[in-house]
């Protein structure tokens, strides 16, 4: 196990340049979804938004931080599970709170404002919870990563593709309503297929340490779905908001995560692994999740 600290994904700069292509066409595929008025959600209701907000960039980063401390995995699987959990939420929770029987426009309001605060958040998340661990504080001196650095490279891969989706909208949503679900279905494809093909680059690699790290990302992921989901409670939204809140909170951008383990982290290994992991494990429990509760109506 200890090998996998030190090991190194066969990823060549060619294929990062083609992940950040297809990260910024998910990213546009939703944002043709968006329109200005999403975002005046957080004016006329700002609770719900605030709340899932809150799951996503303060009760997912402790609860990782406490899975952490208390299985002590590899310094670099540790460090992975603490930035796929600083990344903003998933391209896909959009469709399974929708799938779910949620409220899909509190899912895409949430969407856009996390990818917005996902400039600051995400590269402050991880130099906090990393740096207060100090095996992957370790990791994180050798590197020396430029949390601006971090800022722009998310801003390039979220925030543009946002605002040229959003602008799309607005100014001709004619065109926006045909592109929409193809672009969503083609980019999602897209996506599922760069991750199995990087998987058979390095298949050697990732046999060996999947066990290691499987059943950490289920274990992960179900802290994830369930810190929204009590969080939301809690807070006493409506059910119809909660199962957005959870999907949201449940489902990450493993997408980026990747794009910044191999632009920072030299595609270190148990990072790599757990961020590929979660890129095929959330969409599956995602779905089964979705599926559960579209069986009852939400009150709304």
């Amino acid at each position: 196990m200890s090998g996998i600290d030190e090991v190194t994904l066969n990823f060549s700069p060619a294929s990062l340049t083609l992940l950040n292509a297809i990260l910024a066409i998910v990213m546009f595929s939703i944002a043709i979804d968006l329109a200005p008025r999403d975002f005046d959600r957080l004016r006329r209701a700002p609770k719900p938004v605030i709340v899932g907000l809150a799951s996503q960039f303060i009760v997912l980063p402790v609860l990782t931080f406490v899975l952490v401390w208390l299985v002590a995995p590899r310094p670099s699987i540790a460090l992975g599970l603490i930035l796929v959990a600083a990344c903003p939420g998933g391209n896909i929770s959009n469709f399974i709170t929708h799938r779910a029987g949620g409220n899909a426009a509190l899912s895409v309001s949430m969407t856009a404002f996390a990818t917005i605060g996902a400039i600051f958040m995400t590269p402050f998340n991880i130099a906090l919870w990393g740096g207060l661990y100090p095996p992957t504080r370790a990791i994180l001196q050798q590197t020396e990563i430029d949390p601006a650095q971090i800022a722009i490279i998310v801003g390039l891969m979220l925030i543009l593709p946002l605002v040229l989706g959003v602008t799309l909208n607005q100014r001709r949503p004619d065109l926006a309503a045909r592109l929409r679900t193809p672009l969503q279905y083609l980019s999602m494809g897209i996506f599922l297929a760069f991750i199995i093909l990087a998987l058979a680059a390095n298949w050697g690699f990732f046999l060996s340490f999947a066990g290691a790290v499987a059943g950490l990302v289920v274990l992960h992921n179900a802290l994830a779905l369930g810190g929204g989901w009590i969080l939301a409670t809690v807070t006493r939204l409506s059910p119809f908001d909660r199962r957005a809140i959870t999907i949201e909170t449940g489902i990450q951008n493993s997408g980026l995560g990747l794009v910044l383990i191999f632009a920072f982290f030299h595609g270190l290994g148990g990072m790599a692994v757990v961020a590929a992991f979660w890129g095929i494990w959330h969409a599956i429990s995602g779905i089964a999740l979705a599926s559960v509760m579209s069986r009852t109506e939400a009150a709304q």
